[in-house]
């Protein structure tokens, strides 16, 4: 017992390093400007999203960045979302709305919207956007200045999440903590092994020959985290992938509430383990319980180092994510003990394939 006491200090530390080096290698991609103005074709997936996609066209309309084709794919939504596009486009025509038409049960909606749009596009570069992502004028400019100049076929990019309630706040930053004390992203950039990827399907920008090379929405059409298995797929091709943790110029509002949290997540949440189900309870039972093994096997004085390691960490992913530090500190066993629920509700979802999105079974 001794030893896995041991263990788990030494685990701690790794995190605690990971952590600090995403502080330190973060990239500042606004610092980048593009000085070419090719044809960028935005393509928002869109299923019942009326709360949310007119803050999104708004951004886009506004983008310093000009040369841009708006391409909203209705997939079957049942409120009013297509109205919302129809009459911004009236008002801007770089605005165009298209039905995604789902053709059969073996693709999931999101995943062929997302190929729809691809499949309309003109632009020179594709960039998919989920219709909670917003944008300040700057962000289009800046992430294509960045995409440019470090000549990547595939960039993702971690939007800084906006946390409006505690019941959001006791679960998204559970993401950020498993990502960012468990892989360095600067070696997504730097490493040829596919199995240091990572990615996010709220923000995707891929050079639109590549993408459709490949076509990586309809190589991976049935999987619920397309985004990762993209991300691999292409650093397999041995091509050149980034992923970045958002500025402040590129935000995410998610999930309105603790319920629509947990369900959404209950989604993914095994795909940062490799979709290993395994690895996602030993984790949890090594950072949730860690401290109980630490009291009870080791000498006094490496308890308040623990904590102080675990703090740090915090800290440190708190930077990197742009959240509260004081909230992530405080809420980090409840953040855990939800993590604990996320693996098991998911695990539910999978045995009896019930996984549900946007009123739409996806298992």
């Amino acid at each position: 017992m001794i030893y896995f006491a041991y263990f788990i200090m030494i685990f701690a530390g790794l995190q605690l390093l990971i952590a600090l080096l995403n502080v330190v290698f973060r990239v500042n991609y606004g610092s980048y400007k593009t000085t070419a103005n090719h044809l960028i074709s935005v393509i928002i997936p869109v299923r019942n999203e009326s709360g949310k996609i007119e803050n999104l066209l708004n951004d886009l309309t506004q983008q310093c960045y000009r040369n841009l084709e708006i391409i909203v794919v209705d997939d079957d939504s049942e409120d009013n979302s297509r109205e919302i596009v129809t009459e911004k486009a009236v008002a801007d025509s770089r605005i165009q709305l298209i039905s995604s038409g789902l053709p059969d049960s073996f693709w999931l909606g999101k995943n062929h919207a997302c190929y729809r749009g691809a499949k309309a596009a003109k632009g020179k570069y594709l960039f998919f956007l989920d219709a909670d992502v917003r944008l300040k004028p700057e962000a289009i400019g800046s992430i294509t200045g960045y995409f440019e100049k470090k000549r990547p076929v595939f960039l993702s990019v971690f939007p800084k999440q906006i946390l409006e309630n505690r019941g959001v706040k006791k679960v998204i930053p559970i993401m950020n903590y498993i990502l960012l004390s468990l892989l360095p992203l600067f070696l997504v950039r730097r490493s040829g092994f596919s199995s240091i990827s990572a990615a996010n399907g709220q923000f995707m920008f891929f050079d639109t020959d590549i993408y459709r090379a490949f076509e990586p929405h309809k190589r991976f059409k049935h999987e619920k985290v397309e985004d990762i298995q993209i991300a691999r797929f292409l650093k397999k091709k041995k091509m050149k992938i980034a992923c970045l943790t958002g500025n402040d110029d590129i935000s995410c509002r998610m999930y309105d509430n603790y319920e629509e949290a947990m369900e959404g997540f209950s989604k993914n949440v095994a795909a940062f383990f490799g979709n290993s189900y395994l690895l996602a309870i030993i984790f949890w039972l090594i950072t949730f319980t860690g401290i109980i093994w630490i009291m009870t096997f080791l000498p006094w004085f490496y308890t308040p180092i623990y904590i102080l390691i675990t703090a740090g960490t915090r800290i440190f992913i708190s930077i990197t994510s742009r959240q509260k530090v004081a909230d992530n500190i405080l809420l980090h066993y409840t953040q855990l003990y939800n993590l604990g629920l996320l693996i098991k509700r998911s695990i539910k979802h999978k045995r009896n394939k019930t996984y549900q999105w946007k009123g739409r079974n996806i298992a």
